[in-house]
């Protein structure tokens, strides 16, 4: 991005969230390679006693006689998602009492305006608009959104992402208040190409463009990637990336802040490319199982929708579990817990589970704080990075259905354990006539078992033809159901499954309702089972 900063002809700029995503020394030499300062004014790094990253506090621009003065804000939310800082070693000023100060200060100094470059959520913007009467303008960041609104008088402009929009803003300081004109402007095809920027776009495209071109599979249906969505309600997106994530680590389940899908699109069916992979996780996002209790999955539940209804990166997409939030409860009870189910089950809150997720969220960012100190039981070395786990995922597809031939018969799982217990309880049963499964009962049918009661001793049979003849049917009907299973898997549909509710207070009573049902189902299945069970059938008289 440097070059390209540059041949825009930026003047100045303030650091975002995403400049620490490599590390300070990274952050340093892409700095060093741009022409134009960079701003951090409110948040100091306490090894060095400077602002974080080296950032200048403030910066002053002559233009057309007149001096303009540049202060950059950012808000204490997003020091919390730096995955290469550690919140604790940093000093947050908070930005009102930072603008009023500096703002108070270049004026002194002769500026003619302040502006505050910003890198912030727009109702923080307008709290800083709002409260400092020093700064005349704000421009800022951190919404994908574009946006204008004049708040206490003065302009706060939020131009979009990823190049979509401009705003070519007119300020005359010439007249009384200083008006502003702002004009959006729009990025389309229309526009004639500007040749130099292109040279060093080729220059890099040419390096990865064949190798971003490659297939890696063909969805059926579409994948929803809007930020619109993925950070507000389950998306087919996040549960397809979450469910390869699950099969590959063989976790119970999995949760992934909605801030690791930055595609903020719609993804057509038909190809799906590394190029497409790339632009929906473009960050290198090691991955780790924990062991939590179910406790903690409540608590970090909680802090997944506890900014809902705003499009915050902390929002969950999951596998492996389902659960229902009514966001307009107490902040502390947002989460139903007698709803939440880890697979087939509920959740119980003293009970562990293997939680796979990013090394990010169990390093305590993004607000997943109840996850820093959960043991590991698989480490980043072993588990797989995100983006290869979904690249293996498509390659395990292609072995599944023959298209490619490889050493070894090896491969990453393409049904998450879930599914494949969930069938499994399915099939219980089923499998004997005469008796219970031995995947659920093995004990009970062992050959050396005697059971007494009242006096009275009995020990099974040994297995009869019959018996083996069903052992032996019910493996290849298993075999053939797990095989319709990974064919699914292969036709890439994934749907969206209700495992994130929304809850309304009709909706919980007739998910309670469920569960109760279920739950007394469950205890009549297993006083059948026992009374069906040959070890049942004795005298009790």
């Amino acid at each position: 991005m440097s070059k390209v900063l540059n041949e825009l002809g930026t003047q100045c700029a303030v650091f975002g969230n995403h400049e620490f995503d490599f590390g300070l020394e990274v952050l340093s030499e892409r700095v060093s390679e741009t022409n134009f300062p960079w701003l951090m004014s409110n948040v100091v790094d306490n090894e060095t006693g400077r602002p974080l990253g080296d950032g200048k506090i403030t910066h002053l621009l002559d233009w057309h006689n007149k001096r303009i003065g540049l202060v950059g804000l950012v808000e204490r939310e997003w020091l919390d998602t730096l995955a290469t800082i550690d919140p604790e070693e940093v000093t947050f000023i908070d930005f009102v009492q930072a603008g009023r100060s500096l703002g108070k200060q270049l004026k002194e100094d002769g500026c003619d305006y302040v502006i505050a470059l910003t890198h912030m959520r727009m109702p923080n913007d307008i709290k800083l608009a709002e409260n400092v009467d020093e700064i005349d303008l704000i421009l800022g960041g951190h919404d994908h959104n574009y946006d204008v609104q004049k708040v206490n008088g003065r302009y706060i402009i939020k131009s979009g992402t990823d190049f979509r929009e401009f705003s070519k803003i007119t300020i005359n300081l010439d007249e009384p208040n200083n008006p502003i004109e702002v004009n959006r402007i729009e990025i389309t095809k229309d526009i004639e190409e500007d040749i130099a920027m292109k040279e060093i776009l080729d220059s890099y495209l040419g390096t990865i463009e064949g190798k971003m071109s490659e297939v890696l599979g063909t969805f059926t249906i579409e994948l929803d990637g809007r930020f619109s969505q993925i950070r507000t309600a389950e998306t087919n997106l996040g549960n397809w990336v979450c469910d390869v994530l699950l099969a590959a680590t063989g976790a119970d389940l999995v949760i992934l802040n909605s801030g690791t899908f930055r595609s903020d699109r719609i993804h057509p069916p038909g190809d799906f490319t590394l190029g497409d992979l790339v632009n929906i996780v473009p960050m290198q996002d090691p991955t780790i199982v924990i062991l939590v209790t179910g406790q903690q999955i409540l608590e970090a539940l909680e802090n997944s929708v506890c900014k809902y209804p705003k499009t915050e990166g902390r929002f969950p997409q999951v596998s492996g579990i389902s659960f229902g939030f009514n966001p307009e409860a107490e902040p502390g009870n947002r989460i139903e817990p007698d709803l939440v189910r880890i697979g087939d089950e509920y959740l119980v809150r003293d009970q562990t589970y293997k939680l796979a997720t990013k090394c990010y969220l169990h390093n305590g960012c993004d607000g997943y704080i109840m996850l820093k100190n959960s043991p590991v039981i698989v480490n980043e070395e072993e588990c797989p990075e995100l983006g290869l786990a979904i690249q293996n995922h498509f390659s395990a597809i292609q072995m599944r259905q023959g298209k490619s031939r490889r050493l070894s018969k090896h491969r990453q799982s393409l049904v998450t354990l879930s599914r494949r217990h969930s069938l499994v309880k399915s099939m219980e049963g089923n499998e004997w006539e005469g008796g219970p499964s031995p995947l659920r009962r093995g004990s009970l049918t062992s050959p050396s078992l005697s059971i007494h009661h009242h006096g009275y001793s009995h020990s099974p049979s040994p297995p009869s033809s019959t018996h083996h003849f069903h052992h032996y049917h019910h493996k290849i009907n298993r075999r053939a159901s797990f095989d319709d299973l990974e064919q699914q898997t292969c036709q890439l549909s994934p749907k969206v499954q209700n495992r994130i509710v929304k809850l309304t207070p009709q909706l919980r009573q007739e998910m309670l309702i469920d569960r109760q049902r279920l739950e007394d189902e469950s205890v009549i299945q297993e006083v059948d089972e026992l009374n069906n069970s040959p070890l049942g059938s004795f005298d009790h008289s």
